[in-house]
């Protein structure tokens, strides 16, 4: 017989989990045995299911969690895609992007890259711990360096940062690079002056040869 405080002992302490507890963990914290435990999360979950509830609790990696029923999945991806919390701005991405590609990085540095102020995004960023403090630079000043989280690559699908595409998958050829060097290339000053001086020359030089063919020698 299962005493009477073990079951919303268990719904309490799963509820406020963020991962997977392993039966003799439960176990432990509410003073019960092993096959209690799993005998009590086993009914629980028969219960949840047959009341029709919108979560259940399911055994996951060698524990129990919680988590949304699959019937209801069409619900929570309306929320994830439409709450507030869905979606980053271009700027917050962009400096994901260098903190994932530059790590470790600090907050000047970020800002040196993006030309402008970073501090709010960062701690937005640090808020769906997506980046955190993950060092600090040995020199002057000892600057917090931030690095990607388990979090960043789990919701990217990635074993690790070394999975990111390479830099230059997005970078054109050299043949581009070229020619938007041409095509944007900006003239020296004094090679301005220069062409504007010849010019200058070149117009008195016109000016003279028309003055004199329009002069005609005086008779005596």
């Amino acid at each position: 017989m299962v005493a009477d405080h073990i079951p919303p002992a268990l719904e309490a302490i799963l509820l406020v989990a963020d991962e997977p507890l392993p039966p003799p963990m439960l176990a432990q914290l509410v003073g019960a045995s092993v096959a209690e435990v799993e005998e009590t999360c086993e009914s629980l979950a028969h219960q949840y299911e047959v009341e029709g509830r919108g979560f259940v609790l399911a055994r996951v990696a060698g524990g129990y969690r919680y988590q949304t029923a699959t019937e209801q999945a069409p619900y929570v991806e309306r929320f994830v895609l439409d709450g507030q919390s869905s979606r980053l701005s271009a700027a917050a991405l962009e400096t994901l992007a260098v903190v994932a590609y530059k790590q470790p990085v600090s907050r000047n540095q970020i800002a040196s890259i993006r030309g402008v102020n970073v501090d709010g995004v960062m701690r937005t960023l640090q808020q769906r711990g997506y980046v955190d403090e993950v060092a600090r630079d040995p020199g002057p000043g000892q600057a917090v360096l931030y690095g990607t989280t388990p979090t960043f690559l789990e919701r990217l699908g990635l074993d690790s940062v070394s999975d990111l595409p390479p830099l230059g998958e997005f970078f054109p050829g050299s043949d581009v690079v070229e020619a938007l060097e041409r095509g944007l290339r900006v003239v020296p000053d004094d090679e301005v002056i220069a062409e504007a001086g010849a010019e200058a020359n070149e117009g008195e030089a016109e000016a003279s040869d028309d003055a004199s063919e329009g002069t005609e020698p005086e008779s005596s």
